[in-house]
């Protein structure tokens, strides 16, 4: 059982490291004026994450459709409050006046933090599933890895790209996102030490990560898309979050082969 959990540390270290380092050779050298295309494409891809992937797999596991719904819900809900805390503490840190001045720049960091509590979320249960794979046979284990790192990079791609958005440094984008990526690590672990546990669980997880996702997505990102009104703005957004779903849609098939 010690050679298990070592290949379980290794492939969550590695499937976290690798995916981010793929994702920010992309994200952290695409110029500045790339930036409002790049997050009509973050759309399309944390959308497509959410419904194409995420969604299904929280409902294949679970026993209980509605209570999934139900959590989901509660987690936009929840991250909808979240995310008032986080402007009510920005409003006693600042005046108005700053606050106005700076918000056509970015969100003040609001949606970065939406996304590195939903893609630790993610992360956690990726390594819930690399250590159960491990826990039937190494060749599972090992072509599950593979598949998702194949599945991060183009969601950690959308990631960093939110994080810029939002006003971080590309220094502490990178940081944040290794940070979260330690989540696939103790999802390991704790799986491997206690799997049952962890597996009732899956399903929730699921839902508040594609709730993060999709209120990401929907009440941060989506609303700065209508400041170009413009017909030939509106194509090429449109085009953009098409492509990032179709990205997922495509990344999610080739790592279901691989299965």
């Amino acid at each position: 059982m010690t050679a298990t959990l070592a290949w379980i540390s290794a492939a969550a270290v590695a499937g976290g490291v690798i995916s981010i380092a793929i994702a920010a050779l992309f994200a952290l050298s695409a110029p500045a004026s790339w930036v409002p295309a790049l997050v009509s494409f973050a759309i399309g891809a944390l959308l497509g994450a959410a419904f194409l992937e995420i969604l299904p797999h929280a409902i294949g596991s679970t026993h209980n459709l509605y209570a999934l719904c139900g959590t989901i819900l509660a987690g936009i809900l929840g991250f909808f409050v979240l995310e008032k805390l986080v402007l009510w503490r920005h409003s006693h840190a600042e005046t108005y006046e700053a606050h106005a001045h700076h918000a056509d720049i970015d969100d003040h960091g609001r949606s970065g933090m939406m996304i590195i509590v939903g893609d630790s979320f993610h992360n956690f249960v990726d390594g819930i599933l690399i250590a159960a794979a491990f826990l039937e046979n190494t060749e599972l284990g090992l072509v599950t890895a593979v598949a998702i790192i194949a599945h991060e990079i183009p969601q950690e791609i959308g990631d960093f790209v939110v994080l810029l958005h939002s006003g971080y440094s590309k220094f502490n984008a990178l940081a944040l996102n290794l940070l979260s990526s330690l989540a696939m690590l103790v999802g390991a672990l704790i799986a491997y030490f206690a799997l049952q546990t962890a597996q009732e669980w899956i399903s929730t997880v699921l839902a508040l990560a594609a709730a993060s996702m999709i209120y990401v997505a929907v009440a941060d990102l989506i609303p700065g898309l209508h400041r170009r009104a413009e017909l030939g703005a509106t194509v090429q957004q449109v085009a953009l979050i098409a492509l990032g779903v179709a990205l997922i849609w495509l990344v999610g098939g080739l790592a279901g082969g691989l299965g």
